[in-house]
């Protein structure tokens, strides 16, 4: 590990370039190896429990509709659970700003002349500053969750939300508390360290005057609080001391307690992967529990104060393109599958409080500052966090919106420009391609190009194609059919030419085509078009707009006359199959395009499903070597589907591949390309080598396969395998006639 002497809280504040670049060095340096093996743990077993809950999809159903009402109606709900608290005796404050909240809770702490605060882990008090304020009155906090303490003696902020300290290994907090305490412990365990940490805080809890906690969420008819833990401090903390303030966002307001329990479902299975967490405490203040006065006070009564923050929340309410980050009940899936923040964690992929996707539109809603967001730029879109999400929050959407804010606030950005505009590059790149490759290759240009668009000088500027996927389709020859069925001479089928593989890879759309033909199908191909992905991906919206209008209405054209689309590149079917429903208002028009494009396997799985093509027939054309197959599955894909169509159409096949299990390769179209995020997209790459490496001695004896060309651009860079294809390229070369 290498020494690297700088703290997160100094590079915390992401409103400067310099800080975001400084904090991915920092957490790759010393935090990125704690961070993978946590996150990568909560998702494995994330994926475990949710196999295990039967209505797993009907449950984000449910508690999407309940947040998407309840955030309607949040003004009522605010009333009405006011009234039911103030009923029984608690006092309900709604803080319009981080001052009015901490000055409410400092002046209840004076007047209770509390010396000692007991604080369970709330995100909203690090997100209002309470533990400072309390402390300049020399009142004493105590976080008492494991993590949360562990923060507080390094004076770090939150790397994470469920798991605040997920960036430190145990070696490192052994380290820290030895420094810290005088002790002759050895710490060397984790249940050293817990045992320490315990002895420590059951002190505080005995000795507090106040108990300070959040809130999961808040039941208005009932005035029911939820809050669930693993550790057991939250009972100590809202029921030893007499005095129990609880502080939550206003979002966190539902209508009632009977809708506790989709939550709690899935808030344990998608933070922890627990079906159930250990704690779960759902409590109606102020309690009616004797006092034990153990802290020597003489308190006779119980009070409780529900302090309620909106700090921007009713505005975002009306923002309709951030509003949905509302619905985010803090389970942290987000985050645990998420390539990026598993590689470098919230202190880099995060801000002064919030983390992760999600975490540029909180930071943006509780600053008020839009740079502070900046972090959104680690969001590659993949999209692997939706169909994680229990509430279904479509982050990438967020964060190409808080791009697209910072685009326009911050003027131009040649890098973004040329990303964006590809398509027309690559356009004018392809009237002499061989003459504007050598030319990007030269010293001087290519230092030129990658200083002024700030690329990594690492990377391989991609070559330009002598041949267009469209030029070489009408040179052709027509390859031999191995079946011959009377529906599929029939069918009008057209392969999208997309821009990559129009203008850089043109040998898998002819490919493509060969294949088709193979199976006894007669393609066309579309016209060259932008689909939008670049510029999506870039945040540039009212230019995506313009491409996805363009777009969608050809193929509207496409398929009123008959064609079946096919697609090679997986982002671009996701765009078109996803995304196209944020830009095309139209939804029949959409629902149209959904119906009726496909990604290749899934086409001829289906046509498989109908015995229009018959396995038998395929299998009798394979001709394999004795080579080995390893496959990748494209990010999006495996968030388009729920199952991969390449692999059910190899197992179908009886080809045998070793599957990738890492979420995504980190080359991610562009971002592996831009000089500041290069490092994370090589941690990624090698993280998907040293997979390769643990299946196969030799990798000169490996086929790789991959359906992206993002994916297989970096599989090849890191790998120096040589048999790195597209999956219909593979199969088209072993499928003989």
């Amino acid at each position: 590990m290498k020494d690297y002497f700088i703290h997160p809280r100094e590079v915390a504040d992401k409103s400067s370039k310099e800080n975001l670049f400084k904090a991915i060095e920092m957490a790759l340096n010393i935090e990125s190896d704690a961070i993978r093996r946590n996150t990568q743990s909560f998702n494995s077993k994330r994926y475990l429990a949710i196999k295990k809950i039967s209505d797993y999809e009907e449950l984000k159903t449910k508690a999407r509709q309940i947040k998407e009402w309840s955030i309607e109606h949040s003004q009522e709900l605010l009333q009405t659970l006011k009234n039911v608290i103030e009923s029984r005796g608690g006092k309900v404050f709604i803080a319009k700003n981080p001052d009015e909240a901490t000055e409410f809770i400092k002046d209840i702490c004076l007047k209770h002349n509390a010396k000692l605060i007991v604080k369970s882990k709330s995100i909203t008090s690090e997100e209002i500053g309470l533990n400072s304020v309390l402390e300049k009155s020399n009142i004493e906090v105590a976080e008492t969750d494991l993590a949360e303490f562990i923060l507080q003696v390094s004076k770090e902020q939150p790397s994470h939300i469920v798991a605040p300290a997920i960036h430190r290994s145990r070696e490192r907090i052994s380290e820290l508390f030895k420094n810290h305490f005088v002790t002759d412990k050895p710490l060397n365990t984790g249940e050293e360290l817990t045992q320490f940490a315990r002895d420590i805080l059951r002190n505080k809890f005995l000795s507090a005057d106040i108990g300070i906690s959040g809130a999961n969420l808040i039941a208005a008819e009932e005035g029911a609080i939820l809050l669930v833990e693993s550790e057991g401090n939250i009972r100590l903390t809202t029921q030893l001391p007499a005095v129990h303030i609880a502080i939550a966002g206003i979002e966190k307001i539902i209508k009632s307690k009977k809708d506790f329990g989709v939550f709690i479902q899935l808030l344990a299975a998608s933070g922890t992967g627990q079906l159930l967490t250990s704690y779960t405490n759902i409590l109606e203040p102020p309690i009616d529990l004797p006092l034990r006065n153990f802290n020597g006070r003489n308190d006779v009564k119980r009070e409780f104060y529900l302090v309620l923050i909106d700090n921007g929340r009713t505005d975002l309410m009306k923002d309709e393109e951030l509003k949905e980050a509302l619905y985010c009940i803090r389970c942290s899936a987000c985050m645990n599958v998420c390539a990026n923040f598993q590689t470098v964690g919230g202190h880099a992929f995060g801000g002064e409080v919030y983390t992760g996707g999600i975490g540029a539109a909180w930071t943006y809603l509780t600053t008020h500052n839009l740079e502070k967001a900046r972090f959104a730029e680690l969001c590659t879109g993949c999209s692997r966090c939706i169909p994680n999400c229990p509430v279904k929050i479509d982050i990438p959407k967020l964060n190409s919106i808080i791009k697209d804010r910072l685009y326009k606030k911050n003027l131009f950005s040649l890098q973004k420009f040329f990303f964006a505009n590809y398509s027309y590059l690559a356009k004018i790149a392809s009237i002499a391609p061989s003459f504007i490759n050598r030319i990007i290759n030269l010293n001087l240009i290519k230092n030129l190009i990658t200083d002024l668009m700030n690329l990594a000088k690492e990377r391989t500027i991609p070559q330009f194609s002598k041949n267009t996927f469209s030029e070489l389709f009408k040179r052709r020859i027509n390859v031999h059919a191995i079946i011959d069925h009377p529906e599929l001479k029939s069918k009008k089928i057209i392969v999208f030419a997309d821009v990559y593989t129009n203008y850089n890879n043109p040998q898998v759309g002819l490919e493509t085509c060969e294949l088709l033909e193979k199976l006894g199908l007669n393609p066309v191909i579309s016209k060259v078009m932008d689909d939008g992905r670049a510029s999506y991906s870039q945040g540039l919206i009212k230019l995506t707009e313009k491409f996805a209008s363009r777009t969608s209405q050809y193929l509207k054209k496409l398929i009123d006359e008959g064609y079946d689309i096919l697609f090679i590149e997986p982002s671009v079917l996701t765009m078109i199959k996803y995304d196209y429903k944020k830009f095309i208002k139209d939804d029949n028009l959409f629902g149209l395009i959904n119906s009726r494009c496909y990604d290749i396997f899934e086409y001829l799985n289906m046509l498989i499903d109908r015995r229009e093509i018959l396995v038998e027939q395929i299998q009798n054309h394979i001709v394999i070597n004795k080579k080995k197959i390893f496959y990748h599955e494209h990010c999006q894909m495996r968030s388009l589907y729920e199952k991969s169509s390449v692999i059910e159409f190899f197992n179908r096949t009886g080809i045998n591949m070793q599957i990738s299990t890492q979420e995504c390769c980190g080359m991610a179209g562009s971002f592996g390309y831009k000089k500041h995020f290069y490092d994370i997209s090589k941690n990624l790459g090698l993280q998907l080598i040293d997979q390769l490496k643990l299946h196969y001695n030799n990798l000169d004896d490996v086929v790789i396969l991959a359906n992206g060309i993002s994916c297989r651009e970096q599989l090849s860079s890191f790998s120096k395998v040589k048999d790195v294809y597209h999956p219909v390229v593979f199969l088209n070369r072993i499928l003989k006639v």
